[in-house]
This record gives C-alpha cells, structure tokens and sequence, in this order.
C-alpha cells in the first residue's frame, strides 16, 4: 500500500503513471489530472492522419472516490497515406479496450486504449480509494 493515500499523493502517482505512456500531464488544483499524447501520427507530401488519446481524473477526497474519462480522437487532412491498421477490440459491462497499430508510408503508431484505465484502477484501489469509470469523452 501506498505510503501517502492523500488526494495529493495519489494525484502525483496518477500523474506518474500517465508520464511514462508519454502524455503531456497537467495537474489542475490538486484534485484534477488532464494529460494527452498523440500516439498514432503519419503523414507525407498530401496529408496525414494521427490519433490522440486524452484522460482525465477528478479526485473526490471526502468520498474518497476518483472519476476518471478517457478518449481516443482521429482527425486527417488533406490525402491521408495509405496504411494498414489492426485492431483488436473487448468489451466488459461499460469498460471497452482496444488494441490498434497503424503501419503506413509516412509513419504508424500504436494505441492500447484501455492500458491506463487498467494501471490507474490499480493504483487508486491501493491507495484505498474508489475508482469510478465515466464513459464518455474526456475534457
């Protein structure tokens, strides 16, 4: 168990944990953690393509609960290039995971969407807080 279960100290393992898939983090008032990454980009001379996963947490400390949204955006401009993607999606109950690797000309990338939710659940039921997932798309 986690020696500080304060809403600070599980604020800062949370922003840890999102620091080391490569997202940008910003810890809002100590009691709210936004972070992006853009984990599939590929482009060449007439467009491109690229995905974004976001997430954010919101830590309750008298309920002693952490709410937390995730999203994975796709945009592209002009001509995207070619490419050739897998994905393997789950679902249980409201939680969806999904598993995608994009290969192309200029570029590819790969999205665990899911693999955070997972790392933050753990960490925050250590801490003896509860998680609760919020479907929809992060702020």
């Amino acid at each position: 168990m986690p020696s500080d279960t304060s809403a600070a100290g599980l604020s800062t393992v949370i922003a840890d944990l999102a620091a080391t898939t490569g997202s940008t983090v910003n810890q809002l008032d100590g009691l709210t953690v936004k972070g992006e990454c853009d984990v599939i980009k590929s482009q060449w001379f007439l467009g491109g393509r690229k995905v974004s996963y976001r997430f954010s947490c919101r830590l309750d400390e008298p309920a002693h609960r952490v709410a937390f949204r995730e999203s994975a955006t796709e945009s592209s401009w002009g001509m995207p290039p070619p490419s050739f993607t897998v994905q393997t999606p789950s679902q249980s109950g409201t939680r969806v995971s999904t598993s995608r690797r994009d290969t192309s000309v200029g570029g590819g990338g790969h999205l665990d969407y899911g693999q955070l939710r997972e790392a933050i659940d753990a960490a925050t039921r250590e801490a003896g807080w509860e998680f609760m997932f919020e479907p929809g798309r992060a702020p």
